[in-house]
């Protein structure tokens, strides 16, 4: 997962804690909100992938932020407060989608895409 962790870091021009933050938060968000078998591909595609995303679960979606402008809303809301600025939101999901298509395929990525309303702006 390091490895993973450093070129997401290195895409987005962060630090390697707050990538394995934000990774971890994206990850949870879609746990929370994705197609459960195609994230659940993803997450087995990807050592350690299922141990972050439980690790960043609670305030993944949700919550006063969900009423109001959605899962994403919350998790754009989240990944503000650590630090990132829509640029690097953007350059930390598309590698990370970058990886997830390299590991269990553009179908798989596509599918989940397409079933969480604006996320196709991060892939």
């Amino acid at each position: 997962m390091q490895d993973i962790i450093d070129r997401i870091a290195n895409a987005a021009g962060i630090d390697p804690a707050t990538a394995t933050q934000a990774v971890g938060a994206i990850l949870a968000f879609l746990q929370k909100e994705g197609p459960a078998e195609e994230v659940g591909r993803v997450l087995q595609s990807i050592p350690g992938a299922s141990e972050l995303a439980a690790q960043h679960a609670d305030g993944a979606g949700g919550g006063l932020m969900g009423m109001f402008g959605g899962g994403l809303m919350a998790l754009a809301g989240k990944l503000s407060g650590l630090g990132l600025g829509m640029g690097e939101m953007q350059s930390v999901g598309r590698e990370l989608f970058d990886v997830a298509r390299e590991r269990a395929g553009e179908d798989t990525v596509g599918q989940i895409a397409g079933s969480i309303p604006g996320l196709g702006q991060f892939t």
